[in-house]
């Protein structure tokens, strides 16, 4: 066969078969024309070499294994000198994930010194476990369902209801002012050296506070030019708590605490429970001369969060 026809039928490109001929992986025949003329074998032999470089084994490296085969072996790992290459590839990419991983640690360490940087919780101390990266999150989570816990929400104005915002003022939820207030209302944000309630990556809707805010804070310009008159996050973490978020993320905007979750009980709004704390559900209250105009429910993926605030701000201008 010619080598287009061994190219395709082995997956390979004939770039990849000229290649493989200079290093003497492959030997075809040679017609009386001097053109090549590759059998079954050579087919057989370049699908070894494309299978084993899918493993992450050069094709340098591929030769013990093609030799097993042209001995008549019926897999190309039957013979001594197959496994040695396999335990020379198991070798080097052991090295380079113990590379990998003190880079990760390097990477973490900075990451954990600059996320102190502007806070006044101590670093954690040496021998506790590496800080968490609650600003990026895992690729699995779980997504949230609407439950229709929300679905009351549009056309109800804002309780009587004062609650500490982090700069020590008291903000009035029926008293947030003329125009547009976006109130992003999220279960927990992470705290750097301290441990999330445990299972919470496997909660519908509970990871992801960290990014959401990040979300609002590089978005705060942007919303208020949008149409927002203001941004406030508000959960039931004390003030205390929100003020380190607040510094350690420099927000521009104030966060609200409602440990009594009385916002919730005023508007009937989704909490949850998990290792003793009652949460509030993740969803965000858009409010026009303090009646809810609008309701974010559920909220997926929450670091993309502020970017649909933004877009349904353009699609109903004022």
């Amino acid at each position: 066969m010619r080598i287009g026809e061994l190219a395709r039928r082995a997956g390979v490109t004939t770039k990849a078969v000229r290649y493989y001929e200079s290093l003497g992986l492959l030997a075809p025949a040679r017609l009386g024309n001097g053109y090549r003329d590759y059998d079954e074998h050579d087919v057989r032999l370049t699908q070894e070499i494309r299978a084993l470089g899918r493993l992450g084994i050069p094709v340098e490296a591929t030769r013990p294994f093609l030799e097993c085969l042209a001995l008549g072996h019926r897999h190309a790992d039957d013979c001594p000198a197959a496994l040695a290459g396999y335990r020379d590839a198991i070798n080097e990419l052991t090295q380079r994930i113990e590379g990998l991983t003190a880079r990760r640690a390097v990477l973490v360490a900075h990451l954990h010194e600059a996320a102190h940087r502007n806070s006044r919780r101590s670093p954690a101390a040496e021998g506790e476990e590496p800080m968490t990266d609650y600003t990026s999150l895992p690729a699995d989570l779980p997504v949230p369902e609407d439950d229709g816990a929300a679905a009351h929400l549009p056309g109800t104005g804002m309780p009587q209801l004062e609650l500490r915002a982090t700069d020590g003022a008291t903000v009035g939820l029926d008293a947030l002012g003329t125009g547009r207030t976006v109130l992003y209302i999220y279960p927990l944000t992470g705290r750097p050296g301290v441990d999330l309630p445990e299972g919470w990556d496997a909660i519908p809707g509970a990871r992801g506070c960290t990014p959401e805010t990040c979300g609002f804070r590089d978005h705060h310009q942007d919303l208020l030019a949008a149409g927002a008159a203001r941004v406030y996050g508000l959960s039931s973490q004390d003030s205390d708590y929100q003020r380190e978020v607040t510094e350690r993320l420099r927000l521009p905007f104030q966060m609200l605490s409602d440990p009594a979750r009385s916002l919730a009980r005023a508007l009937e709004l989704p909490t949850f429970t998990v290792g003793g704390l009652t949460l509030y559900k993740r969803l965000t209250l858009i409010v026009r001369n303090n009646v809810i105009e609008h309701v974010f429910y559920p909220i997926f993926p929450p670091d993309r969060h502020a970017d649909q605030v933004l877009a349904w701000l353009g699609d109903n201008a004022l």
